[in-house]
């Protein structure tokens, strides 16, 4: 009897433990939906924070392949990094897209931009050792109104990041920044929502030129 106890009350903390974790919520709802519906291999997974949480219909947007969107709004790259194990290595994608970064240089003045580039190396690290030869794909940080007083920081770590998959094989680094510029250098306002952080259709509509040809070309 005390023995059952005992489980009973680990599995119980073990509960608590998993739901007082960042995000938890986000997770499960993934758990859940690979629950009921697991993905199919060789799809393109995009992994990130909530530029991709919101892109809800990234579907349409790219008809002629498979997406799963992993994207979890509020993350930095090690919330992506802690939750490795159930975004990314569950499936068996033929490519994968990451839009992470912007919100470790806005959660605190103490992240510098080389933080950023680390944290980027690190999930880049845990990728290629899993999957050595499957493709990675970088969206570079936007310019986001709210926070254009990171601007130097953004196109730094954007700098820094993109150089780095020059140097690695079976890499992209996809140029979202330049495109959501005005011609006098600064961001384009038709193209956010009221808060200045997220996009409406106009500024998908952006990032879907500019990702397409970056996409594995074989189709679904």
């Amino acid at each position: 009897m005390a023995k059952k106890f005992f489980i009973a009350c680990c599995l119980l903390l073990a509960t608590f433990f998993l739901n007082a974790q960042p995000f938890a919520n986000e997770i499960n709802a993934f758990k859940k939906q690979d629950s009921i519906s697991f993905p199919s291999k060789n799809a393109i997974l995009f992994i990130g924070s909530s530029s991709f949480t919101k892109w809800t219909d990234v579907q349409k947007y790219f008809p002629d392949y498979t997406i799963i969107n992993r994207g979890f709004g509020g993350s930095s790259l090690p919330d992506v990094i802690r939750y490795e194990k159930v975004i990314i290595f569950p499936y068996k994608p033929k490519q994968i897209v990451i839009y992470c970064g912007e919100n470790d240089l806005a959660f605190s003045d103490t992240v510098t931009v080389q933080t950023v580039f680390e944290r980027f190396k690190t999930l880049f690290s845990d990728i290629r050792n899993k999957w050595p030869k499957i493709p990675v794909a970088f969206v570079s940080i936007k310019p986001s109104p709210s926070r254009w007083h990171l601007k130097s920081k953004i196109e730094e770590a954007n700098n820094l990041i993109s150089q780095f998959l020059k140097k690695n094989k079976k890499t992209s680094f996809i140029d979202v920044y330049h495109k959501m510029l005005n011609p006098n250098g600064t961001p384009l306002p038709e193209i956010f929502l009221e808060d200045k952080l997220h996009m409406n259709a106009k500024g998908y509509a952006i990032w879907k030129k500019e990702i397409e040809p970056y996409l594995l070309k074989s189709k679904k």
